[in-house]
């Protein structure tokens, strides 16, 4: 299961009711931060939910209002009595950026692993899950994220005889371990069948529509897109400054076959998203609006 809250949903500067822009991952105790706009921490215990185990941190880009809440969040972690290394990913620059924001926060009680991003896309392990870095289109490097959790395939008696594994084994290399026994290297492929539908969360914001978003996002369980603008007069500006409008991240979910699509980073203009909901539905009837502290658990399907 893949527990996932947006933690702020505005763009540019924070509102009363919505903070600047953080999403948020947990997987088996393992917890994970996309962007660190103003308010993230705040967000964060008011859902209840703890930075402590918060141990990577990726980043869209580096504009203030997707980064400007690290250097307070990391003095909390720290006050905390975290020691366990905390890894971050973005944009090339990243190390360096960091470090200045750290001259308020200059001292931390755990260490920061720098992962920098270049090139169209990257994959990355981490915890047990998988991390799918990927470039969009704004007006400075920026990049989209995927979170795919994978499944194993079944239990198959017959392929473990067929593979003559003996019985003792098959506990262990089902939880995915390697064994040597008499001499013999038993995999996890000798006793399973193939790979089942696993989760995958796709986030991308501040970006012009592409197809290698929709690319990355295809089947995603959850897409969480940015819809800057709901006013249809407003679509020449999200061209001009490389946004996304309603519609726009409709037709991408619609493109993209995913399971549910919400909305993030509106506008401090669009005080009120509700009421452009409808037109967006028309487009790709799975679209929804997010807001500070929606929440979902994203499980396994059952059926497979």
């Amino acid at each position: 299961m893949l527990d996932v809250c947006l933690l702020g949903t505005g763009g540019m500067m924070p509102l009363p009711g919505r903070w600047l822009t953080s999403l948020m991952t947990r997987l088996n105790g393992s917890s994970l931060l996309i962007d660190c706009g103003e308010g993230t921490q705040i967000t964060i215990k008011e859902k209840g939910w703890s930075f402590h185990p918060i141990d990577t941190i990726c980043f869209t880009h580096y504009h203030g209002d997707h980064i400007s809440g690290l250097p307070g969040l990391l003095l909390s972690m720290g006050n905390a009595d975290r020691t366990e290394p905390v890894t971050m990913i973005g944009p090339k620059g990243l190390e360096k950026v960091v470090n200045a924001l750290r001259v308020i926060a200059p001292e931390l009680p755990f260490e920061l692993r720098f992962v920098e991003l270049s090139g169209p896309s990257k994959l990355l392990e981490v915890n047990g899950y998988i991390i799918e870095a990927f470039r969009v289109n704004h007006n400075v490097t920026c990049y989209g994220y995927s979170i795919l959790v994978p499944r194993a395939g079944r239990f198959d008696v017959e392929k473990a005889a067929e593979n003559q594994v003996p019985r003792a084994l098959w506990n262990r290399l089902q939880k995915g371990e390697e064994v040597e026994f008499e001499g013999k290297l038993y995999t996890q492929d000798m006793v399973l069948g193939p790979e089942r539908k696993g989760i995958k969360l796709t986030y991308c914001t501040d970006t012009r529509p592409t197809q290698s978003i929709a690319e990355h996002a295809k089947d995603a369980d959850l897409f969480i897109c940015e819809g800057m603008y709901g006013e249809k007069e407003k679509a020449g500006k999200a061209r001009e400054y490389k946004h996304m409008t309603f519609y726009e991240a409709a037709e991408l979910g619609k493109k993209a076959n995913v399971q549910k699509l919400w909305l993030t980073h509106y506008s401090p203009s669009l005080v009120r998203p509700e009421q452009y909901l409808k037109d967006m539905v028309k487009i790709f009837e799975r679209a929804e609006l997010g807001w500070d502290q929606r929440s979902v658990t994203l499980e396994f399907d059952k059926n497979e």
